[in-house]
């Protein structure tokens, strides 16, 4: 069963550098953290809010020199141009060992920086990451194989296919599919669960799943 219950301890959380968030869930998530890393600019908010994170990733280029020196001993530098900050401090939670991972602030603001955020968490579940993305208004879920998703009667449910060779069929929404494909990103979106989970089996994947907070409803 996957699991999208967000009270477990992940063995680290990022935070990216997007809206900071204001909903209880991620704020707690974020709270709550074993390890906390922060994407380069993002840890100008955090220190704005008067906590200081365990790591501070990427090529720095956004970092006033008053801060650098706030945070020196944390300061992992990466130049790389060709991978963005969010997939450097993925590639530091690999190397270091952390294993699942809470992706916070990485939507909001630019929406082409929030779409391939979304479509990145698929590369890291493929490289062996354990990632979930938590927003103001929901989670996000990659999924490389079929499984079961925890959820409640009434929650707003949306899948987003990455291959248009994808056959899908669903179990417990209201809008049911049956060996159906998503050529289009809209044509999975705005179902319904029906319980207190549903079930995807789908050939080859793979899917991100979204999950709407009830209280966003």
């Amino acid at each position: 069963m996957i699991c999208m219950l967000l009270d477990k301890e992940f063995d680290a959380v990022i935070l990216a550098n997007g809206q900071y968030p204001t909903h209880e869930t991620p704020v707690r998530v974020l709270r709550r953290a074993k390890y906390l890393l922060c994407c380069d600019g993002a840890a100008v908010k955090h220190l704005g809010k008067g906590r200081v994170p365990d790591a501070v990733v990427g090529d720095l280029d956004s970092l006033p020199i008053e801060v650098k020196s706030v945070f020196a001993d944390k300061l992992h530098h990466d130049p790389d141009q060709n991978s963005n900050d969010l997939t450097k401090a993925i590639m530091f939670c690999r190397k270091n060992g952390f294993k699942s991972v809470a992706i916070i602030g990485a939507t909001g603001l630019r929406e082409d920086h929030t779409i391939g955020n979304v479509a990145l968490m698929v590369s890291y579940a493929q490289q062996g990451m354990e990632v979930v993305m938590v927003t103001d208004t929901g989670v996000l879920l990659p999924m490389l194989s079929s499984g079961v998703v925890q959820s409640f009667e009434g929650q707003q449910v949306s899948l987003f296919s990455f291959d248009t060779q994808t056959k899908l069929t669903t179990q417990n929404l209201k809008y049911p599919l049956t060996n159906a494909t998503l050529d289009m990103w809209w044509q999975g979106t705005l179902n319904e669960s029906l319980g207190n989970q549903f079930s995807l089996e789908f050939a080859p994947g793979p899917l991100v799943v979204y999950s709407l907070f009830e209280d966003c409803r």
